[in-house]
């Protein structure tokens, strides 16, 4: 087991790569009164194209399917697991984003028999055509229920403006359709190729003993048998670098307009350093731009150009990115014209060191009060160790970027061509 303590921070972290593949990292935190348990596969809704484990020929799963696994995962085939969780005095559950699934507890006791069926019952799946057939029906009414929400027409609606063809364009949960076309045997080619140990980490943090943790998860493990785990092969199209469609109205019935300006950011397949450089240095910028204690925020306020529901995030994944910045606005389309005026702008200034380093302070000093929630902690390592990161390299990192990196990235960041709006507007 390998030890890695992080002195500004006073964290250890313990991590160890079983023989199986699975990678486990363990965060002990004797202070914190409750436990956060995360096991997640690097296995998301864009992965609809694949060769399946153990053929040659590849093959595209109906759209939503990753989510429609994770659902039925929690179903077995005598007892529901949400239940096991709540007689253990934990708290369940899931989440399936564009590239990862991902399975969680927290609790304050029990918390070895948490984590035995947090990996037990990821790794058992049961799937029949009959709970199947009967999940289409419950996943197709929560797709209907988002169909019905501005605010997540008004996300999709700006991710389908900005990508063409890559799936990313795609609602996680699918279609009515498309989930209509789900069967037993399509989720388990799916449980089969992205569920291995070798393509999953399991995350631990809180109240435990970790040598005894660590010790529990292989004895685990080892009462397991799984076949040795093949090249994983996706495929995905080759997506243009402008956007979809630059401009788009959707009608809804709502009392005030919704304004979306998405930005597509440039992709390259990037990795470790390269990507967190550049994932930091965009999330950097678009705060300094948007953020509320800004000059640009307080322009568009004085102006009722926007309300309280404003809002900016920036997301870089493995294979494409994007930036969005909205709000409720009675103006949608002076709304979107100043906030793409200053976007276009940006390419034309010059940071000084002040600036910068009043910047990577903001960071700094962000990313620590987030560390205060396990929660933050779990998800977010995830999230980055996926791509190679270790959640505790990153303030390093800020630290030693340099006024030039922001500088350069900065003049290349924004192109009319990669910018689109959406508008939810009333019917």
């Amino acid at each position: 087991m390998n030890k890695q303590t992080y002195d500004y921070i006073d964290e250890t972290i313990y991590s160890e790569k079983l023989d199986n593949g699975l990678s486990v990292f363990l965060l002990p935190k004797p202070e914190m009164a409750k436990t956060y348990g995360i096991f997640s596969t690097d296995y998301g809704s864009i992965d609809q194209t694949f060769i399946p484990i153990g053929k040659e020929e590849k093959i595209t799963v109906p759209e939503g399917i990753a989510h429609f696994l994770e659902h039925k995962l929690f179903e077995k085939e005598d007892h529901d697991v949400f239940s096991d969780f709540g007689k253990q005095g934990a708290s369940a559950n899931a989440f399936t984003s564009f590239t990862k699934t991902a399975y969680l507890f927290s609790a304050t006791n029990q918390i070895e028999k948490n984590v035995e069926t947090l990996i037990n019952f990821v790794q058992e799946p049961y799937f029949s055509e009959k709970s199947v057939e009967k999940e289409k029906g419950i996943i197709g009414q929560e797709i209907k229920m988002y169909d019905d929400q501005p605010d997540w027409q008004s996300f999709m609606g700006t991710i389908k403006g900005l990508f063409k063809t890559h799936p990313v364009n795609m609602d996680i949960a699918g279609t009515v359709e498309s989930i209509s076309k789900i069967t037993k045997d399509d989720l388990y080619t799916c449980y089969n190729t992205f569920y291995h140990p070798e393509n999953m980490i399991l995350f631990i943090a809180g109240n435990f003993q970790p040598e005894k943790m660590m010790e529990f998860i292989k004895n685990n493990q080892a009462a397991k048998s799984f076949d040795k785990m093949e090249e994983l092969r996706r495929e995905y199209p080759e997506e243009p670098r402008e956007v979809a469609v630059k401009n788009h109205t959707i009608n809804m019935p709502l009392s005030v307009p919704k304004c979306t300006v998405g930005i597509k950011e440039s992709f390259e397949e990037l990795s470790g350093d390269a990507f967190l450089k550049k994932d930091l240095l965009q999330h950097m910028l678009i705060d300094y731009f948007f953020s509320k204690g800004g000059a640009f925020y307080q322009e568009l306020y004085q102006q009722n150009l926007i309300d309280d529901s404003f809002y900016f995030e920036s997301t870089l994944d493995k294979n494409f990115g994007y930036s969005l910045i909205g709000s409720n606005t009675e103006q949608p389309e002076q709304f979107a014209k100043k906030v793409k005026e200053l976007l276009l702008s940006t390419n034309t200034i010059t940071f000084d060191e002040e600036t910068f380093n009043r910047m990577k302070r903001k960071k700094v000093g962000n990313l620590l009060r987030a560390m205060n929630s396990l929660e933050f902690i779990a998800n977010k390592f995830i999230h980055y160790q996926i791509a190679g990161i270790n959640l505790f390299d990153i303030i390093p990192t800020i630290q030693a970027l340099t006024l030039d990196d922001l500088n350069q990235f900065a003049a290349s960041w924004i192109e009319e061509d990669r910018l689109s709006v959406c508008t939810i507007a009333p019917e």
